[in-house]
C-alpha cells in the first residue's frame, strides 16, 4: 500500500490518497478528522484517478456542510490548540455564537468566555483552529501587542487563514470593524459587547 497526499487549498480539505490491492473495481472515500481518505484499486492511475478522487471528496464536502457543528467540538478543539500552542491556556467555555455580526470572533477576560461566530461552522478546521488559537492568545494577552502576536503566530497557518478570512468577509459583505484579519478581540468586561 502506498500513501500520497494531495495539498489542500483555501477552500478544500486535505485529501490522502490510499492505493489499495485488494480493491478491484470501487473506490471509497470517508472522513477521518478533517482529513478526506480516498481510497482507490491500484490499477486506477492517471486523469481517471484523479478525477475519481475529485468526484468523492467533493461528494462526501456536500454531506457535511455543518463539519464542527458542536459546542463539544469547540470545546475539545480549543484544550488540543491551548496545549500545543499556548502552554495549556484554558477557556471557562467556548460556543458558536449567532449574534457575532462583526467579529470572527471575541472573548472576555473576567469570565474567560469565548464565542466564535456561526458563519465559521463550515470553514476549513484550519481557518477554525486560527481563530480560536487567536481567542485563547487573549486569554494570555488581553490588547494586540507584540507579545500577543508572537503568541498568536505559534498558529503555523494563522497567515493563510488570515488571508482566507479576509476573502471570506468580502464575500459576506461584512463590515470591517478594525480587527486584524477580522478575528475579534477580547472584552475587558463580563458583557459580551456584538
Amino acid at each position: 500500500m502506498t500513501y500520497t497526499t494531495e495539498p489542500p487549498d483555501l477552500f478544500r480539505p486535505d485529501v490522502e490518497i490510499r492505493v489499495s490491492t485488494r480493491r478491484k473495481k470501487t473506490a471509497g472515500a470517508h472522513w477521518e478528522g478533517d482529513r478526506i481518505i480516498v481510497v482507490v484499486p491500484s490499477h486506477l492511475r492517471g486523469a481517471a484517478r484523479d478525477e475519481m478522487v475529485d468526484h468523492l471528496a467533493r461528494r462526501l464536502q456536500r454531506h457535511r456542510p455543518h463539519l464542527h457543528a458542536s459546542d463539544v467540538y469547540l470545546k475539545e478543539r480549543a484544550e488540543v490548540l491551548g496545549d500545543t500552542y499556548l502552554g495549556g491556556v484554558r477557556a471557562s467555555s467556548i460556543r458558536w455564537s449567532t449574534s457575532q455580526t462583526k467579529r470572527w470572533g471575541s472573548c472576555t477576560l473576567l469570565s474567560r468566555e469565548i464565542r466564535i461566530s456561526e458563519r465559521l461552522r463550515s470553514a476549513p478546521g484550519w481557518v477554525l483552529d486560527a481563530v480560536i488559537v487567536h481567542e485563547l492568545a487573549h486569554l494570555l494577552e488581553p490588547n494586540h501587542s507584540h507579545r500577543f502576536k508572537s503568541l498568536e503566530n505559534r498558529y503555523p497557518r494563522r497567515r493563510e487563514a488570515d488571508a482566507f478570512l479576509d476573502g471570506y468577509s468580502l464575500g459576506l459583505a461584512m463590515p470591517e470593524d478594525g480587527a486584524t484579519a477580522g478575528h475579534g478581540g477580547c472584552d475587558d468586561q463580563s458583557d459580551v459587547v456584538a
